[in-house]
């Protein structure tokens, strides 16, 4: 079993045409601006809506563990004492509550995807595997996973951070049609300042999946405060020279916040208040970087 956040149907921005994309729980990384906070715990955890929420404390006396009360006029949990056994979902009057993380054999997960096969031939799509971060989930399940896809004749692309054991990414290859691989900054030193690590077994592995053949898509969350430079895309496109990375796309994804809103429902902070995206003009300017550098398929978003 892995656990899944969320299937996402009908996907336009995960790979190519339309797509079901399939968030795994748990990712090792914490970028600052993390649009699925959700997703980087590796266990179920209760969220819920504070800002709705009217106090009738329905949930406080059904929680078995004692891990909800009020104070200060607010519902509170506990998330020390909180076991995400869902109880309290079942009577939150206003359906405020939720666990995040639900169970699937593989075989249901199949089942489930293989329910838009039509759109996925009619516009050349598939499957995307996401997170959290995929590489790091049960390997034997996510393997296992691609065999039944492809079996089927559904394509499926690996949306990844990096941030894994090459071994895990071996085991795919045979299997994962396009990898969606992130390369946030070559400085490291802000690498670990806003996504929790340093970049060298990103960059390792994307090195050696690019020497093995995989099909490879380099997405760059594009942030002024991290990456939004001329010398920072120029180090990036240096690498990827210097290297002989096989790009067969870059995306530029402009930063954006729709993800902030997540945070109080888990009980965290959003820390990434300070970011901001380029403007239009700089994101076009950075594309032209690409394009003189030799790259071809450079996109903004997708």
């Amino acid at each position: 079993m892995s656990l899944i956040t969320s299937i996402q149907k009908y996907s336009i921005h995960d790979g190519d045409g339309i797509r079901t994309t399939v968030f795994f729980k748990g990712c090792l990384l914490k970028c600052v601006w993390c649009h699925n906070p959700e997703t980087q715990n590796y266990k179920k955890q209760p969220s819920y809506d504070r800002e709705r929420c009217v106090g009738c404390l329905s949930c406080e006396k059904a929680c078995p563990q004692k891990a909800i009360h009020e104070e200060n006029g607010k519902v509170v949990t506990d998330l020390k004492l909180c076991d995400a056994c869902g109880t309290c979902t079942d009577y939150c009057n206003l359906n405020l509550r939720e666990i995040i993380g639900k169970e699937y054999t593989v075989d249901e997960l199949v089942k489930e995807l293989r329910k838009d096969e039509m759109f996925y031939e009619e516009s050349g799509g598939g499957v995307t595997l996401s997170g959290g971060e995929v590489m790091t989930a049960d390997m034997d399940y996510v393997e296992e996973l691609c065999k039944k896809l492809v079996h089927h004749g559904i394509t499926v692309t690996i949306d990844t951070c990096g941030q894994a054991p090459y071994e895990n990414f071996e085991r795919l290859l045979p299997y994962v049609n396009t990898f969606l691989y992130d390369i946030k900054t070559m400085d490291n030193e802000i690498h670990k300042k806003y996504i929790g690590a340093g970049n060298e077994l990103i960059l390792s592995n994307l090195e050696k999946i690019s020497a093995a053949g995989a099909r490879i898509y380099i997405r760059i969350p594009t942030i002024r405060e991290v990456n939004g430079t001329d010398k920072a895309m120029n180090d990036i496109i240096a690498y990827l020279k210097e290297k002989n990375i096989q790009v067969a796309q870059v995306n530029l994804l402009p930063y954006h916040n729709t993800g902030s809103g997540k945070y109080v429902k888990i009980g965290k902070v959003y820390e990434g208040t300070e970011l901001h995206a380029p403007s239009k003009e700089e994101m076009n300017h950075f594309v032209e970087l690409f394009k003189s550098a030799g790259f071809h398929n450079i996109k903004i978003g997708g």
